[in-house]
């Protein structure tokens, strides 16, 4: 398959490390000028260096902003007003004991995780439908699905994700405009890794404290380690891609089989 996004502008929210990194890395790969968004400055400017070295284009800018507020999304949506895509894929997580999430965290959950999605898509999705194209993604998670009992507050969020993208997507029916949501299973990251020592502690290698972990808290998996940010990246590469067009209203796994259902 020839991905070819030469000619579009993408916008992945929370993209300073992680799977946001991977994501504007493989956009980048496939030709698009990719904006890279984060609340710190340097942050955000340290990542446009990676992603330009490590995709070889260098059409690659930053936004700062905290789009977890109005204000944030205001400054970012000056830097890029008519993104041809847009990836939503800003999110906090952690653990958490089910009776002691309090008002505020779960105000702030939604408000990160939920929030700054749709106030995107609300300003967005108008020009997307009258270029008609434009591609809009929600990153989820098997929390949406499968919610752990550690993760509520957060599981709650990515439900709400899919929602919204079924949502939009219905709103933008016959426009050109897909809108569809990626269901990432347990993934490695920076902050996975924290949470991963957090549960199992810190005493063993990585690999067996991997190992621990799938098999106590994500034994439903079936490839039994985590999947790597540039393995979600793929699949979001494709869904903004012309080869993607009748694809929307979805909610696509890329969780290696950790949800035992064949749908979604």
């Amino acid at each position: 398959m020839q991905i070819d996004l030469s000619g579009r502008t993408a916008l992945v929210t929370g993209s300073t490390q992680g799977i946001g990194l991977a994501i504007a890395t493989g956009l980048a790969r496939a030709g698009a000028r990719v904006v890279v968004n984060g609340r710190d400055e340097e942050r955000v400017a340290d990542a446009v260096r990676t992603v330009r070295a490590d995709s070889g284009s260098e059409d690659v800018t930053g936004a700062a902003g905290d789009l977890a507020t109005e204000r944030g999304a205001a400054d970012v949506l000056r830097a890029v007003p008519a993104p041809d895509i847009l990836v939503n894929n800003l999110g906090i997580f952690g653990s958490a004991a089910p009776l002691e999430i309090d008002d505020a965290e779960w105000r702030r959950y939604f408000e990160v995780n939920v929030l700054s999605a749709v106030r995107l898509i609300r300003a967005c999705l108008p020009g997307m439908k009258e270029r008609g194209w434009g591609r809009i993604l929600n990153l989820a998670s098997d929390s949406a699905v499968a919610v752990p009992a550690e993760m509520i507050h957060y599981g709650m969020t990515k439900t709400a994700l899919l929602a919204v993208g079924r949502g939009f997507a219905k709103d933008a029916a016959g426009t050109g405009v897909t809108v569809n949501s990626v269901i990432a299973g347990p993934t490695r990251t920076g902050g996975v890794e924290d949470f991963v020592r957090e549960l199992v502690g810190t005493d063993l290698p990585w690999e067996e404290a991997q190992r621990a972990f799938m098999v106590k808290y994500r034994p439903q998996s079936l490839i039994q380690r985590l999947i790597e940010p540039e393995e979600i990246a793929h699949m979001v590469v494709y869904l903004a891609s012309p080869l993607a067009s009748a694809t929307t209203g979805g909610a696509l796994r890329v969780d290696g089989g950790y949800v035992d259902s064949i749908l979604p």
